[in-house]
């Protein structure tokens, strides 16, 4: 018979996409090019519109190298703890290959989450990686463990393409049209302290907020593919929040 807390978990699919898209910090696991011992590195962490991992490496470092021997990797993101038991708290291990991304979006989404890295991003030994998902292991805690398809949490291009190519006009507009509106979506509905949030992201299942360095993740109650969807969204999201007019 299932506990109340099993009824009570988060669809398991839902969760490992809202570990993704929030995570900012991982451990990075590779094959170490010469004696293939596993390796685990710390590695700042954005995601491609679709939802897969994405990160800036260094060829000068290790897990760069491991990796043009063995592409295979995989990266451990966790949520904050919020109580002394941090094995309680959700995780998840996403599995794949992590592939070489010269994609203008991926680019602009990472470097909109990380300012400092536009320092040395051009630097001719830094690349920027996707990791290409095979399948995911998410703990949501005590016996709570799924294994996961890539399917059930990276959307398809032809889900994502239309949000993906209207990203940065979206994130324009919202900062500089409904500054406040933005605010509040953090403030009211995060709970978070007020300040100058702006919109830093956006995608099919949410939007990720910024003040100073930090970065929060807003999830939207359900997917959307269109912008006229994502107005709506973010229009009844902002209603939600308290925000004057509320509108698009």
């Amino acid at each position: 018979m299932a506990g109340p807390s099993e009824n009570t978990s988060p669809d398991p699919a839902a969760a490992t996409t809202g570990l993704l898209r929030g995570a900012t910090t991982g451990a990075l696991a590779t094959c170490h090019h010469q004696t293939g011992v596993p390796y685990a590195s710390l590695v700042a962490v954005a995601t491609t519109p679709a939802g897969e991992p994405l990160v800036l490496l260094s060829d000068l470092a290790l897990h760069t190298r491991n990796l043009k021997a063995d592409p295979r990797a995989s990266l451990l993101l966790a949520s904050a703890p919020d109580n002394a038991d941090v094995l309680d708290n959700p995780r998840v291990t996403v599995m794949g290959t992590l592939i070489a991304s010269d994609c203008d979006n991926d680019r602009a989404r990472y470097l909109s989450r990380y300012e400092d890295a536009v320092r040395y991003a051009d630097f001719t030994d830094f690349g920027f990686y996707r990791l290409a998902v095979s399948d995911a292991h998410y703990i949501g805690g005590f016996g709570r463990i799924h294994t996961l398809a890539a399917a059930q949490i990276v959307r398809p291009d032809r889900q994502v393409a239309e949000i993906a190519a209207g990203e940065r006009d979206i994130i324009e507009h919202m900062n500089s049209e409904h500054g406040e509106a933005t605010g509040r979506l953090a403030t009211v509905l995060l709970e978070a302290p007020p300040g100058p949030w702006r919109m830093i992201g956006c995608d099919t299942a949410g939007c990720d907020l910024r003040l100073g360095r930090r970065v929060l993740r807003l999830d939207f109650p359900e997917d959307v593919e269109t912008l006229s969807a994502m107005r709506s969204m973010l229009a009844r999201l902002a209603r939600r929040a308290g925000a004057p007019g509320g509108r698009g």
